[in-house]
Order: C-alpha cells, then sequence, then structure tokens
C-alpha cells in the first residue's frame, strides 16, 4: 500500500529520489525498501504484490501528482507479470524510469524489456549499491545492466556467427561511433556520407548484433574494448 506522503507537485527536479517498489516476495519488497530508506537521496514512496496493484497504486499516485521517479519491478507476478506491467506503465506514465529486478538471467528476456523501454536490469542477486545504482542512472536517462548480464551480452554479441566479426569494416566503425554517443546525422558527417545512408548502416549494424536499440550497441563498444567507456 502507498505511504502516508505529503501532496506538493512533481514537477521539476527533487533532491530525493522517490522509489516504487513492485515485487509478489514481501521479504524483497520489505528489505530493498529498507535499504533504500536509509540512504541520503532515496525514499520508498510505496510497494505493490503485482503488476495489477502496481497500476492502481499508480493510478492514485498521479492523482496527486506524487508519482515516483522510477519503479523497481518484477517480472515473474500472479495477476499481471512485469512485461504487461512494463508497456502500460511506459504508456502512461513515460516520466517514470522503470528499472527490472528479476530472477531470469536470460539475454533474450533482458532485450525483451530494454526494447519496452525498460532503463535497467538487475537481477536479483545485486546487492544494494548496485541496486542503487541502477536507480540513480535512471533518472539521469542512462542503462544501467548488470555486470553479469553485459558479460553475457558481450561474449553473445562476439560469437563467430552473429557477434561483432559479423559487421562490415564500415558497419565496425558505425558501431564505434554510436558508442561515442554521435547521432545519425553526426555519422554522416564523420562518415562524409548522407544522414539516410547512416541511418541504414546503424539499422544493419543493430540487425547483425540482435542488439534492440543503441543503447545496447553503445554497451557492447565498450564492453568489447572498441571504445574507452
Amino acid at each position: 500500500m502507498p505511504k502516508e506522503i505529503d501532496m506538493p507537485s512533481d514537477t521539476g527536479h527533487q533532491d530525493t529520489l522517490k522509489v516504487f517498489v513492485v515485487d509478489d516476495h514481501a521479504i524483497a519488497r520489505r528489505g530493498i525498501a529498507a535499504y533504500l530508506d536509509v540512504l541520503d537521496d532515496m525514499e520508498t514512496i510505496g510497494e505493490a504484490i503485482d503488476g495489477q496493484d502496481a497500476l492502481d497504486q499508480m493510478a492514485e499516485f498521479a492523482a496527486f501528482k506524487k508519482l515516483p521517479d522510477v519503479v523497481l519491478l518484477d517480472l515473474l507476478m500472479p495477476r499481471l507479470d512485469g512485461v504487461s506491467t512494463l508497456k502500460i506503465l511506459r504508456e502512461k506514465y513515460p516520466q517514470v524510469q522503470v528499472v527490472i529486478l528479476t530472477s531470469y538471467d536470460e539475454v533474450e528476456r533482458m532485450n525483451t524489456v530494454m526494447r519496452l523501454g525498460a532503463a535497467g536490469y538487475l537481477l536479483k542477486d545485486a546487492g544494494p549499491l548496485e541496486v542503487a545504482s541502477a536507480i540513480r542512472a535512471a533518472v539521469k536517462d542512462e542503462v544501467f545492466i548488470a555486470t553479469s548480464m553485459a558479460k553475457k551480452l558481450t561474449q553473445m554479441m562476439n560469437s563467430p556467427a552473429s557477434g561483432i566479426s559479423s559487421l562490415t569494416e564500415r558497419e565496425r566503425t558505425v558501431l564505434m561511433l554510436v558508442g561515442e554517443g554521435c547521432s545519425n546525422q553526426e555519422i554522416a558527417k564523420r562518415l562524409h556520407i548522407s544522414e539516410r545512408t547512416a541511418r541504414t548502416h546503424v539499422s544493419n549494424m543493430l540487425g547483425k548484433l540482435n542488439l534492440s536499440s543503441r543503447t545496447q550497441a553503445a554497451l557492447l563498444a565498450v564492453n568489447s574494448g572498441l571504445i574507452a567507456p
């Protein structure tokens, strides 16, 4: 249930990050909440036992202009699972970041939720500091992926069949530029090609690497040593 909270407007940045924890396991919810509440820059404003409970409480938060900054969301839950909940949260509350906290360690599942707009992917064996880092990254519009998952992603992408070795020299260069944060327009200028051609190269590169976003490509470029972190 939501905590008793004051009702100031949620417009503008506030120093204390408001976190909403959604997990069907009470011990997990309360453990995370207890840790976050001792941090100076975070507070837990509510806990939900499943996706439907989370959406009901989010509607309540919205009515009082007290939406959380970040939702920590489990994937396997009764009534409404995490993937379905994530879709609705991103549609209704695009200003709220969602960090997945799950026991699923499959890259394919991670790619699915990242494609749907998750800002982070953590495993349930994550330590408190890692959880806090993911929350802080999310509010800065940065993506945070569990170290073990990042390694799996890199290993998969470096496999001979579908990895970096499958890229053409131009696509490899484009991957490096994406890793440096270049837009399609900036890539076009750097390579002296049209923006349309740059967009095509980016699309081909993502397709060959089985990636769903430029953010994942940037992460791969760093983890594979193509660019400096």
